[in-house]
């Protein structure tokens, strides 16, 4: 039971660092519009004057998770390679 404890404080101290990083704002004078996908995820969708902005995306089981467009041209950017950036909200209070 002792060793349990300081692996437990460990984790704990490591997924407050992880939600650290905030979710990404929602764009100003964006319109919403959620749908829900046959595999249970409710995406909702942020666009600006019809151009889509960011993507939030609520899976049935796991984080949330945000695909965002940083330079207006209407698809999610990646940072390297093909992957979109993905921001993940661990915890929040």
């Amino acid at each position: 039971m002792q060793r349990a404890l300081p692996v437990l404080l460990s984790s704990l101290l490591l997924a407050a660092c992880a939600s650290m990083q905030p979710a990404p704002e929602v764009p100003e004078d964006a319109d919403a519009a959620t749908r829900t996908e046959a595999n249970g995820d409710v995406v909702t969708e942020y666009r600006v004057q019809g151009q889509l902005r960011m993507v939030k995306v609520v899976p049935p089981r796991g984080p949330t998770y945000y695909l965002v467009d940083r330079d207006g041209d209407g698809r999610m950017d990646p940072l390297k390679g093909d992957a979109p950036v993905t921001y993940y909200k661990l915890y929040g209070w």
